[in-house]
């Protein structure tokens, strides 16, 4: 398998990411980092004579990322949307329910809950964080609220105890898009294991990757069995093949979220390898933050907040601009200079797709984040050097 493994890793490393920064001195938005044993574990695989899911790697996968969060149970799925789409179909939410979801998210977060049927009623975030406002939530919920789905931005973790306690008074299931809270916390607690469910996310932008790929995780086992049976389309085939049943049919509705062997190999090389890539990260998180603290003081522009509840996980670096012009002349600025800043999420409230749906409501703070957020350069490999360059030029803009 040795040639085989070479030329799986010629095509890993591509050199028009490294060799076009280098030549040009651009400095990319983002770029996949590399532990260095993705190739021998695909070829592994490879070699194994099983390349569909739900063998040795993703196993051990598996196994990982449960050690990781302390508690529950973990699927391997091939995107964060397909394990939120899973969560959705074990919810059992559909026509007539209502889900409450933050307005400032990435669209899977809605999409998998208006696929089934359920009316979606969003909610604002909080004036000083984008993290949903527990208040905005609780202003939301009828009797026809089914479930709530907080979103851990940037990895910095809501106020789970304002949300477990609106759960629990309106008898509501809770799904954490965890998308980018891989080793984040709240009050010492592994995100990922408040709500029945939670979805991860193991896109190439994220701390920790597969090229694409997520995780459902199953916090409550009454839930463990269907899991499975909806993660393998509808039916009881991992049972089949544990032994406890004697033949596997189709027993539930699901869909084919497994991902092959080769995405969990390379996965399981960036899990192994995950306090060290965290050590990076957070080093690179601090340095933005030292470097940049004396212009967070500004009225034009402030710096992430982080909760006394919540950990830093090192996702993201951003900036609040003071208004939709200032950020769009900053990411400008830093772009001539061959910096790659970029916006991020536009408010899902007032989407094209949903905006009349939503009507008249207004959602200052996610409209507010949408016009003036803008994130920085942030890979595992970022050099001082770099994120020094960076703040230069964003200094010599504020100033």
């Amino acid at each position: 398998m040795i040639f085989e493994a070479r030329t799986i890793a010629g095509r890993f490393d591509p050199p028009s990411i490294s060799s076009a920064a280098g030549e040009s001195g651009v400095i990319p938005f983002n770029k996949p980092h590399l532990t260095g044993r993705e190739m021998a574990y695909i070829a592994e695989a490879l070699g194994s004579g099983k390349l569909a899911g739900d063998g040795g790697f993703t196993r051990r996968c598996h196994a990982t990322i449960e050690q990781l969060l302390g508690s529950g149970r973990s699927l391997l799925t091939t995107s964060c949307t397909d394990a939120l789409e899973a969560a959705a179909l074990l919810s059992k939410v559909g026509p007539g329910d209502e889900v409450i979801v933050p307005s400032f998210t990435f669209v899977s977060t809605a999409n998998a809950f208006a696929l089934r049927g359920a009316t979606i009623r969003f909610a604002d975030s909080l004036p000083d964080h984008p993290n949903v406002d527990p208040a905005a939530v609780e202003a939301l919920i009828t009797p026809a609220t089914k479930a709530i789905v907080p979103v851990h931005y940037a990895g910095v973790a809501c106020d789970m105890d304002a949300l477990g306690a609106l759960a629990d008074a309106h008898d509501l299931i809770v799904i954490e898009d965890a998308a980018q809270a891989i080793a984040s916390s709240y009050k010492g607690r592994a995100l990922g294991t408040f709500g029945q469910f939670a979805a991860f996310s193991f896109h190439e932008t994220k701390n920790v990757i597969s090229g694409e790929g997520g995780a459902l995780h199953v916090n409550d086992e009454r839930f463990f069995e269907a899991a499975e049976i909806v993660r393998e389309k509808g039916t009881n085939r991992s049972a089949f093949f544990r032994g406890d049943v004697d033949k596997y049919g189709w027993v539930s509705l699901g869909s084919s979220y497994l991902p092959s062997e080769m995405i969990a190999a390379f996965l399981l090389a960036q899990l192994e390898a995950l306090d060290s890539i965290q050590q990076k990260r957070l080093a690179i998180w601090a340095r933005y933050r030292q470097r940049l603290s004396a212009i967070g003081e500004s009225e034009r522009v402030r710096l992430p907040m982080l909760p006394n509840f919540a950990t830093n996980n090192g996702h993201m670096f951003y900036l609040i601009c003071a208004d939709l012009e200032t950020r769009t002349g900053l990411i400008a600025h830093l772009r001539a200079r061959g910096i790659m800043a970029a916006f991020h999420y536009q408010a899902l409230h007032a989407s094209p797709y949903f905006a009349a749906m939503h009507g008249d409501r207004p959602l200052p703070n996610a409209a507010r984040y949408s016009d003036t957020l803008v994130r920085l350069p942030f890979f595992a490999d970022l050099s001082p050097d770099e994120v020094d360059r960076v703040c230069d030029q964003i200094i010599e803009f504020f100033q």
